[in-house]
């Protein structure tokens, strides 16, 4: 959803800055949302100047720099994905009171604006935009004006508000204070000399501090420069941990790619390689992080439940094969958004793992929630330290696959994957399920995944790219796969939908005479990931015998096959090797040409790979 920072500091700091921490903060987190964006600042006089438009961020910085803002040492900035109203200069954020003293910026949906925006209409108020946000910023200025402080003001008002929200406000009766409240939607602290940041993800503010605080579920927070204070809704104090931020600004810049997903893409590697290291231990998996809930627990795990979304999904179905092939514990993956309205069976000899690469998916956080509440061990998977979801959850394993800018997720797919697969081991050495010699052969593979999906990106990108070239009038593609290859295949899809805009499907094999095969017609394209011909379930036969029917009936076959592999050449159209891994570990390497296809495909079509249409990073409303 939006990207929000704020900012105050002192002449110590650096004179008059906002502008520059603003703008900054807000090119870190454009992935959040990117449909318009805003400033609101208090210069030296102490008015409050604002800056909105419609469009991209550059929109934005190109009106400042003909048309410059006076700065000053507080500030707040927003880039929006629309919710309330479409994108447009007057639904851009920041929204201000009634007498354009108060500026107010928000993450997040207020379910009963409605209703609140019907209550100030009766009492006289003229509201010039679409948004619930305009009806919180209207709300606090009133309170202000009654209590004269801007804490107290947003802690009445917040009590009022019904849905997800984080809001920043400040007031030019106030300067050098910034206040920030939050309900299922994520804010956090950035600690300064003398300054101090708030914003949606450390993204922010990190090119300034290393030093960060994760506000908690219905907590508020003040900012001055030289002080912090945290309370609940009801004003209460509150102590909250702080945590260093693992990684730089520079982490985030594209640093000569094309783009965020290339330089993503080429990171695979690396994320892999991270979220394994640290964890392997004389050839054996050690996940400390599952300490809070204990191995004897774990060992009394009778079923486990993968909640997520979209690619985490994904990866959450091929953690299923991997936890129930080691563990021999039974595993569901279930979309989050469906977990808790059906009223799952959840006892306390289930362990729920959620993943999320932000740890702020909605979806998943009420999922989490619903988990604790019926007494389920609850341990997530995530990329973001501070994240809600890791701090609502018993455990955290964290993956390291680095910030991930675009907004279609590569290689914190990847490293999610990596990360179920430890648990998998980890489960397995727990109850007895794994001799640790098997264990130490598959960590073995594990650790020789890095190196091959190397070998991947520099063998077959430039292969990829062309293929994509010829295929930019393409309307419709299809993805098959068979066990381990069937997460792959919906991965495929997903990114094509997501970076293409065209008809994409994935299938599982064995389904495509019960109904599939009705969508194959000549120059169909179709791409299947073909399992090793040492794949010890059998289905290399069945898959090149489908590859087969397809052809038969016109269609165009991409393969994704093992290296050596001659008893697909005579069916395919297009092979794409993938060096040599066990059954489990094969999707490793097969998923890497997808996610190079649906980029490459963008990329020739003209498109926007980093931030596609109707989509934001972070899905922070249900």
């Amino acid at each position: 959803m939006c990207g929000i920072v704020g900012y105050v500091g002192n002449k110590a700091s650096g004179d008059s800055k906002s502008i520059e921490v603003l703008l900054g903060g807000l090119k870190r987190l454009e992935y959040r949302g990117y449909d318009s964006a805003g400033i609101a600042v208090i210069d030296e006089s102490g008015h409050i100047g604002t800056r909105k438009r419609a469009g991209k961020l550059q929109v934005l910085l190109d009106n400042l720099a003909d048309q410059p803002l006076a700065n000053g040492m507080t500030g707040i900035g927003h880039t929006r994905w629309a919710t309330h109203g479409g994108p447009t200069d007057s639904n851009a954020h920041p929204h201000l009171s009634a007498d354009g003293k108060l500026a107010l910026i928000h993450n997040g949906i207020i379910e009963n604006f409605a209703e609140l925006r019907a209550e100030l209409e009766a009492t006289g108020a003229t509201l010039i935009s679409e948004t619930d946000t305009e009806v919180a910023a209207l709300l606090v200025g009133r309170e202000y004006d009654r209590v004269t402080d801007l804490t107290v003001a947003l802690r009445n008002v917040v009590a009022r508000l019904e849905g997800a929200f984080t809001l920043l406000v400040m007031h030019e009766n106030e300067p050098g204070v910034v206040v920030g409240a939050r309900r299922n939607s994520p804010l956090v602290i950035g600690l300064g000399d003398g300054e101090n940041f708030l914003g949606s993800d450390v993204a922010a503010f990190v090119e300034f501090t290393r030093r960060a605080v994760a506000i908690g579920q219905d907590q508020m927070v003040t900012i001055r420069p030289d002080s912090v204070e945290i309370t609940d809704f009801d004003g209460n104090p509150v102590e909250a941990d702080e945590f260093d931020i693992a990684w730089d600004a520079s982490a985030s810049e594209k640093g000569g790619w094309s783009s965020f997903m290339a330089k993503e893409i080429s990171e695979e590697p690396e994320a892999v390689a991270n979220t394994i290291l640290g964890r392997v231990h004389d050839g054996l998996v050690s996940l400390k992080e599952l300490e809070p809930i204990g191995d004897e627990a774990l060992a009394g795990i009778d079923r486990i439940v993968i909640v997520a979304c979209g690619t985490a999904a994904y990866a959450g179905m091929l953690g299923k094969y991997a936890i129930e092939e080691w563990s021999r514990i039974p595993v569901d993956v279930e979309l989050s958004h469906e977990f808790r309205y059906r009223n799952p069976i959840i006892t306390d000899r289930t362990l729920v793992i959620s993943i999320s690469q932000s740890g702020e998916t909605m979806d998943t956080l009420m999922a989490v929630q619903h988990a604790t509440k019926a007494g389920a061990r609850v341990l997530s998977i995530c990329n973001t330290q501070g994240a809600t979801i890791p701090r609502e959850s018993q455990a955290v394993v964290y993956t390291h696959a680095g910030p991930e800018v675009a907004v279609a997720s590569t290689k914190a797919f990847l490293a999610q994957v990596t990360a179920l697969y430890l648990v998998g081991l980890h489960l397995g050495k727990v109850r007895g399920t794994q001799t640790d010699e098997q264990i130490r052969e598959n960590v073995i593979e594990l650790q020789a995944v890095p190196e091959k999906i190397a070998e991947v990106l520099s063998v077959s990108q430039a292969e990829i790219g062309q293929l994509a070239r010829w295929m930019t009038d393409t309307q419709s593609v299809l993805f098959l796969g068979r066990n381990v290859g069937y997460p792959v295949a919906l991965e495929g899809a997903l990114k094509l939908k997501e970076l293409a805009y065209i008809h994409a499907e994935g299938f599982a094999a064995g389904e495509l005479k019960h109904g599939p095969i009705a969508l194959i017609e000549p120059g169909q394209v179709v791409i299947v990931v073909v399992p090793s011909p040492r794949d010890p379930h059998s289905l290399h036969p069945k898959v090149v015998s489908n590859i087969q029917e397809i052809r038969a009936r016109g269609a165009r076959v991409i393969a994704i096959a093992e290296k050596g592999d001659a008893a697909v050449l005579p069916f395919a159209d297009e092979v794409i090797p993938i060096p040599l891994a066990g059954s489990l570990f094969e999707p490793f390497l097969a998923v890497v040409p997808m996610h190079i296809f649906g980029m490459e495909l963008a990329a020739a079509k003209g498109l926007d790979v980093d931030q596609p249409r109707n989509l934001a990073k972070s899905v922070t409303v249900e």
